[in-house]
Formats: structure tokens, C-alpha cells, sequence
């Protein structure tokens, strides 16, 4: 793996690690690796050395477009000191560190989702048309802009992975990293982080479910 960004190997398998640091949408020499040439529009431009701000721009606030995209867009601006237009909530990634491995949910605004258990086995849910999952997300990103509303953005690099038995939840924005962790029960069970965790939990079970059942 390339890249300037952090590059965290919570797993023993590699597909996990892979897939667990392009959540995070911070790495585009990661996305670079993966994208097949000759680029298409957006990697053309997201991936080129040198890209106009107007580019960016467009991208970074564009309707329709994936968010992993669109934070790939943000995170150039960001590193260039430019703020995107718009502030925007993208995606939610809780990662909850268990006695047995790492835990991981990473649920974007358009209703997709990652989820790696602590086994590394995986689910990648591109469906965005089942009821209950969008209803769960919605509901998730409701009381997660709550929380980031209330709290500022990381000026650092991403922390490496919790440690077992602390919980974070990262909040990826278009100004930036929000992310709050803190021991599992205390943060389960705190007012603010509770909620977002409880209808995550209930996110979780529903992909995996649903994988299984496919």
C-alpha cells in the first residue's frame, strides 16, 4: 500500500486492511492502487498531480455522486487548505474493539455500507433500495449530526485503531475528521453517542442478516 495517509493493519487479512482504510476515503494513492487505467472521470481528476480547485469543487458538492468520491475531493481541498463549499456529513464508521478483534461499520449517506467483524469476514452492501436499511442510516446520520454539531474537527492525522475495549465513532465530513471514543460501556450508554450507536447496532445486524440470507 501507498499513499501519504495513514495506513492502520488491525487485521491478519490483507482484503480486511484494505477495505477497513478505504473507509476512511483519506488515502487516494490506496484508491490509485485499486483504480484501473486509463482513469474515468472522477478518478481522472481526482487522481491527476496537479487538479484546479474548480475541479474539486465540483466534485466535492455534486449531486448523485458516491461520497467516498466526494470525500476523496474534500480531503485534496482540505490538504491544499481549501475549505469545500458545503459542509456535508458523509459517513458514520463505528469501530467497537472486542476481546475477540475489531469490530467495524462504516455507513455512507447514500444508504451503502461496509461491515467487518472481527473474524475479518466482510459484507459490501451496495443495495440502496431496501426500506429498513435507509430508514436505519437516515436515522443514524440524524443523531450523528447532533453529535458533530456539537464537537470540532480532528486537525491531525487519523488515530490508529481503538484499543480493546474502547468504542469510536468517526463522523467523515466535508471540513474534516469528527470522531469521539471512549470506553465501550461508558459510550454506549452516554446520552449524546448512545443513540447513534444503538440504531448503528441495529444497522449492523440488518446488512449482515440480509447478507447471509443472499
Amino acid at each position: 500500500m501507498t499513499g501519504n495517509a495513514t495506513i492502520d493493519l488491525p487485521y491478519s487479512d490483507e482484503s480486511a486492511n484494505i477495505i477497513y482504510n478505504l473507509v476512511f476515503c483519506d488515502n487516494a494513492g490506496l484508491f490509485q492502487e485499486l483504480t484501473e487505467k486509463p482513469y474515468t472521470y472522477p478518478f481522472d481528476i481526482l487522481l491527476a498531480p496537479a487538479i484546479a480547485e474548480s475541479d474539486l469543487q465540483k466534485i466535492a458538492g455534486g449531486e448523485g455522486i458516491d461520497p467516498r468520491v466526494k470525500l476523496l475531493a474534500c480531503n485534496r481541498l482540505l490538504a491544499a487548505g481549501i475549505l469545500p463549499q458545503k459542509k456535508e456529513l458523509m459517513a458514520v464508521i463505528v469501530e467497537v474493539h472486542l476481546e475477540e478483534g475489531l469490530d467495524v461499520l462504516a455507513s455512507f449517506v447514500d444508504g451503502t455500507a461496509r461491515y467487518i467483524n472481527h473474524s475479518a469476514k466482510m459484507v459490501i452492501w451496495e443495495t440502496t433500495d431496501d426500506e429498513q436499511a435507509i430508514d436505519l442510516t437516515n436515522k443514524l446520520f440524524e443523531h450523528s449530526l447532533k453529535i458533530v454539531n456539537r464537537i470540532g474537527p480532528w486537525d491531525k492525522p487519523r488515530e490508529p485503531h481503538p484499543v480493546k475495549g474502547n468504542t469510536r465513532v468517526t463522523f467523515l465530513v466535508s471540513d474534516g475528521l469528527y470522531f469521539g471514543e471512549a470506553r465501550s460501556n461508558i459510550l454506549f450508554s452516554d446520552p449524546m453517542a448512545g443513540p447513534a450507536l444503538n440504531v448503528a447496532t441495529k444497522l449492523m445486524n440488518h446488512i449482515t442478516s440480509k447478507a447471509g440470507k443472499q
